[in-house]
């Protein structure tokens, strides 16, 4: 059969959203005003269809993303979205297609690396992604809690207050938070204007079924705002006549351990919510040891979240900070050939280097499990003892340990 893979034009953006919408099981049918609020957002030179007989078949988009590393900087990154292939043309290589004209043309434009969010775990591994870090969501039975509902919150003595905005301040507030967020925590993602309007009612799609969330600001005691949650309440009453509301959260930044207890805490202080639902959060966020009994926060969600890929390993590994001194030769394995080489990493406090080398290897890992140890989620010594890292030098994943690992997990807040 003849398909084309071609960069998608306007007369055939329709084509290719109903195409997104046949593969993610959603509305085949967009409106004009749809397509063109959409298309005033997309960049077409990022977007791949494939075609057979003229109807798109196979769809495929990256835009311009920004990732916070260890240490607080930020790489570049080929954010990829909107993958399907139709059920009548799966098994056919045309995601393979697509995914290696995209990792192409990013690592010719200088990205350090890609980065995507899996539908399914055993896709991306085979192009080189790894998971680089993991999601959490906790259910929060309150009258469980042992929290006291007499007690003020933000808690007596600390001078922070809360109060509640509307979607104008958190457009003023949101941005500098996030910013900072993403100078302290691995794995943050940009947000652009765009996305704070989208996320505050304003510029939203046609026919989008908006229900105004509620605000909450968190002010340090010299009236700094260090922390910002939006969630949103269901209106449940028991046969009895009892509160059985849950409150769900949309989006919380907290930049100190402060407001992030008060922000939890004022959650589940208010009257009626006997639950609360987290929304994704760290792994190892604080969280459940918040409150007196921590059992009440049952995990319902565990899974993994931001995948990467790295494009150019001296600048992805430069680009982050490591906490102690060692020296590493990686061996990356690389089955498309994009970043398949030897690299020497001298890592220390105060800067990194990382230059190819012919010396010997100290660990030999294929470049998603780089990937994988990149922001610090994972331990280096866990996937030797699965076999996906290979010690060419006694204690070398030990080192690799040392060097790779992070006090506190990485953590994307976002979809995309």
């Amino acid at each position: 059969m003849n398909l084309d893979l071609r960069t998608v034009t306007e007369s055939e953006y329709p084509d290719w959203l109903r195409a997104v919408g046949t593969g993610f099981l959603n509305s085949t049918v967009a409106t004009e005003e749809e397509i063109k609020g959409r298309l005033a957002h997309t960049d077409l030179s990022r977007v791949q269809g494939v075609f057979d007989a003229g109807r798109c078949v196979a769809t495929f988009r990256s835009f311009a993303q920004e990732l916070s590393v260890v240490g607080g900087a930020t790489v570049r990154a080929d954010a990829i979205s909107g993958v399907t292939v139709t059920p009548t043309h799966r098994r056919r290589g045309l995601l393979s297609r697509m995914m290696t004209a995209d990792l192409a043309a990013a690592k010719e434009r200088g990205d350090v690396v890609a980065s995507l969010l899996a539908a399914e775990y055993p896709i991306y591994g085979r192009y080189g992604f790894g998971p680089a870090t993991w999601t959490t969501q906790w259910e929060i039975d309150v009258p469980r809690a042992g929290l006291d509902p007499r007690r003020p919150v933000p808690s007596e003595g600390d001078g922070g207050r809360i109060d509640l905005v509307d979607g104008a301040e958190v457009r003023k507030l949101g941005p500098a938070l996030h910013d900072r967020l993403a100078a302290r925590q691995p794995g943050v993602i940009n947000r652009d204007q765009r996305w704070w309007q989208l996320n505050t009612g304003l510029d939203l799609p046609p026919n989008d079924q908006w229900k105004e969330p509620f605000y909450a600001v968190h002010r340090s005691a010299d009236g700094e705002a260090d922390g910002l949650i939006a969630y949103r309440a269901d209106d449940n009453w028991g046969d009895a006549k009892q509160p059985l509301n849950q409150a769900t959260v949309k989006s919380m930044i907290a930049v100190s351990p402060e407001a992030e207890r008060a922000l939890w805490l004022f959650l589940c202080s208010i009257d009626w919510i006997t639950t609360v639902r987290t929304g994704h959060r760290a792994p190892d966020d604080l969280l459940p040891l918040l409150l007196p009994d921590p059992r009440a926060a049952r995990i319902v969600t565990q899974a993994d979240w931001l995948w990467l890929r790295l494009l150019d390993v001296p600048r992805a590994l430069e680009a982050r900070t490591y906490a102690t001194e060692a020296t590493l030769v990686l061996d990356v394995r690389d089955g498309t050939g994009l970043t398949a080489g030897r690299f020497r990493l001298d890592v220390s406090p105060s800067g990194a280097s990382c230059t190819p080398t012919t010396q010997s290897a100290d660990l030999t890992l294929d470049v998603g499990d780089l990937a994988t140890l990149y922001l610090g989620d994972e331990s280096a010594l866990r996937l030797a003892a699965l076999g996906r890292v290979e010690e060419n030098r006694a204690g070398a994943a030990a080192s690799a340990e040392a060097v790779f690992r992070t006090a506190r997990r990485p953590w994307c807040p976002d979809m995309f």
